[in-house]
């Protein structure tokens, strides 16, 4: 068997796990911060962009638990792909957490439509401005290690879209006190929603990938067959199996026709093809040869 090993990624992770810690703290005691003034001030966009938050503080603990897991041993023997799906789990719970607050946000805003709430949009434009401050400051912190680590690059763009939502309180804390309608803070809390929604179900699409073990974004199966078949010696490619880990983690099992001679070729071209070509993490490769009766692999 051949063993491509990516262990750049853990130890990307967790030299920039530092950045992920500070930034949680942030998000997280601010989070409570603006759960607070939402509740207090009756405004729907601080809530909206409160339940927002939440997940971005559920996102930066998954990415700070998937860096503390990826180097910890495993002292039962039982979990031979470790424990990096618990980041895999911890996004599920957050797509949950945002689709139940966009459900939240749309049925406060219909239940309001033809009253007039009271609205304190001084308390929006203050919470609002400095929800804005911690999430700059996120940004730049996060930003140092977001181009080599895919954990904080993740968490990075969670917090881009947050300051988008702070924009938008600000924003409807200025139309509020303009115009004095507080039409404004329930149409920017509606506009968050959607685009919490939306976010949400693309996250579940991808967590739906990972868990029901689908090819990872980006590599077609076949262009995988194409390439292992033009490796010299290889005649044969069959049972292809390429899936994801965790995110930027792919692993792959194949197994491989080739002369008996060409076998120690074939094993450390295509393990070095798959790793630097196709970016799969760990893969096992069975080379077989031509003169073999049948394949010995699994039946399904």
């Amino acid at each position: 068997m051949g063993h491509g090993h990516g262990h750049v990624e853990a130890h990307a992770g967790g030299r920039h796990r530092w950045r992920l810690a500070v930034a949680f703290v942030l998000v997280a005691g601010f989070f409570g911060v603006e759960l607070v003034a939402g509740l207090v001030s009756g405004s729907l966009a601080l809530l909206s962009d409160a339940g927002h938050m939440a997940a971005d503080v559920a996102t930066l603990g998954a990415a700070l638990v998937a860096t503390r897991i990826a180097t910890r041993p495993d002292p039962t023997g039982r979990r031979t792909f470790g424990s990096y799906r618990a980041e895999v789990f911890a996004s599920g719970l957050a797509v949950l957490l945002m689709l139940g607050v966009s459900v939240y946000i749309v049925v406060e805003a219909v239940g309001r439509m033809g009253a007039r709430p009271d609205v304190a949009s001084g308390t929006m434009l203050l919470v609002g401005g400095l929800g804005l401050v911690v999430n700059l400051a996120a940004l730049l912190l996060l930003r140092g290690g977001a181009g080599e680590s895919l954990n904080v690059r993740g968490a990075y763009l969670e917090v881009v879209a947050d300051t988008l939502g702070s924009v938008g309180v600000v924003v409807a804390a200025l139309l509020v006190a303009g115009t004095g309608n507080a039409v404004w803070d329930t149409v920017v809390a509606l506009a968050i929603a959607v685009f919490v929604a939306v976010r949400a179900v693309m996250l579940g699409r991808e967590v739906v990938a990972v868990l029901g073990q689908h090819a990872p974004h980006g590599i077609e199966p076949t262009e995988l067959v194409t390439a292992l078949t033009g490796v010299d010696g290889v005649t044969d490619v069959h049972d292809l199996h390429v899936w994801t880990l965790t995110s930027g983690m792919n692993v792959a099992t194949v197994h491989l026709v080739a002369g008996g001679e060409a076998a120690a070729d074939v094993l450390a071209v295509s393990t070095e093809l798959l790793r630097e070509r196709f970016g799969i993490a760990h893969a096992t490769i069975q080379v077989e040869s031509r003169d073999q009766a049948h394949c010995s692999g699994a039946d399904w």
